[in-house]
């Protein structure tokens, strides 16, 4: 049996992947960070020992190397990072911190493992790169086009690139990245703004709310399923060798597009609840966003299964029910 070691598993990400590997017979190890109030909602129904999933409490910054080398992992997939690109603005050291720092840090635990003979397997790493590498590079963008970050986010995700690069081609190791686009989910949290549009449309479509308070409408991004994403990061695990790969729907629409096909879904009109908020927006944006996935769909035969239209309506359908559900407790 398999064993796999998931960072960043409480996230949309994580909890899919762990659903993925699970139903293909892995015994599936996640790290958490303790914290004073529960975080494990999104993989509630997924996680216990008998059902052959465990969790562990550590992060990227503190004991990642004691947590791989207890567990002797075939795979690592790491998904774990400080996410938020407007916020890493407000907090460069620490995502510089977590997005590279932490990534070298499992690295380094994986070659030093190897080389002491304190890891018994040889380690697959899978890190989740980003879309963010390019910044204002124009679209489409694949794997070999100019990268040109244009936040700390992004430029922590460059770095941490680079890295898993150069430990492949220096150490011999299995190390390979999903270059991802934006990609979403009814378990997105609720401060990334296509979850955010979702959520707080539901709560004016129950008379919850009565605005919806957005920054930049016009940045266009490639938006995508996160599920239909891990069986891309599976399939990019299984693949004969370790390399970047671009995983994309190959179709962009921008924030305004996306609210008002929310909106709409509701039967709402998106102006008539809109406030523009300045503070929303970034100091450098990102105006266009669009991936070309061809390399991963010509290889490893990976498509996604999910339309733009599923997964808005997705995750609306989440939302309203859960609002529903907030009304009904009261």
């Amino acid at each position: 049996m398999k064993k796999a070691l998931i960072t960043g598993i409480t996230g949309q990400d994580g909890s899919y992947l762990s659903e993925i590997l699970l139903g293909k017979g892995y015994e599936v190890h996640g790290v958490i960070r303790r914290s004073s109030l529960p975080n494990t909602g999104r993989i509630d129904h997924i996680f216990d020992p008998e059902s052959r999933s465990f969790l562990h409490y550590g992060d990227l910054t503190e004991g990642i190397d004691d947590i791989i080398y207890k567990v002797q992992p075939d795979e690592i997939y790491n998904l774990a990072a400080m996410s938020q690109v407007r916020i890493s603005f407000d907090i460069p050291v620490y995502t510089l911190e977590a997005n590279t720092i932490g990534v070298c840090k499992i690295l380094e635990a994986i070659r030093h493992g190897r080389d002491r003979g304190i890891l018994k397997n040889d380690i697959k790493f899978y890190h989740a790169s980003s879309s963010e590498l390019w910044g204002t590079t124009p679209p489409p963008q694949s794997e070999t086009s100019l990268m040109c970050p244009s936040s700390p986010y992004g430029i922590a995700k460059l770095a941490s690139y680079f890295l898993v690069k150069r430990y492949r081609e220096g150490y011999g190791m299995f190390a390979a990245q999903g270059i991802l686009h934006n990609h979403e989910s009814p378990r997105r949290g609720v401060n990334f703004v296509t979850r955010k549009i979702t959520r707080i449309a539901a709560r004016i479509a129950h008379g919850l709310s009565k605005e919806i308070e957005l920054g930049n409408l016009d940045a266009k991004r490639d938006w995508g399923f996160s599920r239909d994403y891990m069986n891309a990061v599976y399939m990019i695990m299984q693949a004969p060798q370790a390399e970047e790969w671009v995983v994309s729907t190959g179709e962009a629409y921008s924030v305004r597009e996306f609210a008002e096909k929310v909106f709409n879904y509701f039967n709402l009109d998106f102006y008539k609840y809109l406030k523009y908020n300045e503070v929303l927006t970034r100091p450098v944006e990102v105006p266009y966003l669009l991936g070309d996935s061809t390399k991963i769909r010509t290889k490893l035969g990976w498509k996604p299964e999910y339309s733009f239209d599923d997964l808005v309506k997705s995750m609306c359908d989440n939302d309203y029910n859960e609002v529903l559900k907030e009304i009904k407790s009261k």
